[in-house]
Parts: structure tokens; C-alpha cells; sequence
């Protein structure tokens, strides 16, 4: 008599483990990187905005407060948006570190980083 042999439950748990933790992680994390989006098509927007010129400090923490109450980003804030005169235009950047919370006191830690170039500072 010839006895079966596969995988038994114990082993299917061992096998699917990773690959649930992974899943739900990812699942945590959906919201922060659509946020990141939002503050990413921001950005990118501001250079076709002040194409004519008239870019200044405020008129682009302006522009990115109007993007930021539309889209609903509550963070990061305008403040937390670099601007740095480069050159003839400004520097814009966001960079920042955003959480998602995991397990209990398991927190994932995500850095981002987006700067464009502003030009028609004048």
C-alpha cells in the first residue's frame, strides 16, 4: 500500500505567512503612496502654471495650497514645501517621511522626495 504524500496544513500556513504579512502591508501602505501622488501631480503642475512668469514665494505656496485644499492633502502642509531661489526661477521641493502603522508598535517608515523647478521668477 502506497501512502500520499503533499503538503499538510501546518505547512500551508508556514508557505501563505509571508505572503499575508506582505499583502497586508501593502494594503497599510495604499494610502500613503496615494497621498504622495497627490503631492507629486502638485508639483509637477507648478512649472506650466508660472510658464509667463510672476512666480514668487507666496504665489507658489499660494498655488499649492489650492492644489493641496482641492486634493485634500492634509499632509505635509505648505510649510513643510521648500522653495529656494535658484537661478531665475525656484527650487520646490517636498521631501518628508510618512508612516503607516502595522502591527501593535510595528510602524513602516516611508521617505519621500519631489522637487521641480519653477522658472518666470521675476
Amino acid at each position: 500500500m502506497r501512502r500520499e504524500r503533499g503538503i499538510t496544513l501546518i505547512g500551508w500556513l508556514v508557505l501563505l505567512t509571508p505572503f499575508a504579512v506582505c499583502l497586508y502591508a501593502g494594503m497599510r501602505l495604499a494610502p500613503v503612496y496615494l497621498n504622495y501622488l497627490k503631492v507629486s501631480r502638485t508639483l509637477q503642475a507648478l512649472p506650466g502654471q508660472f510658464q509667463t512668469g510672476g512666480a514668487s514665494v507666496f504665489t507658489i505656496q499660494s498655488a499649492i495650497s489650492r492644489h493641496f485644499e482641492i486634493n485634500s492633502v492634509s499632509y505635509p502642509t505648505v510649510r513643510d514645501i521648500s522653495i529656494q531661489r535658484s537661478g531665475s526661477g525656484y527650487q520646490v521641493q517636498a521631501a518628508y517621511y510618512d508612516y503607516a502603522p502595522l502591527f501593535a508598535h510595528i510602524t513602516l517608515r516611508v521617505e519621500f522626495d519631489k522637487s521641480v523647478l519653477v522658472n518666470g521668477g521675476g
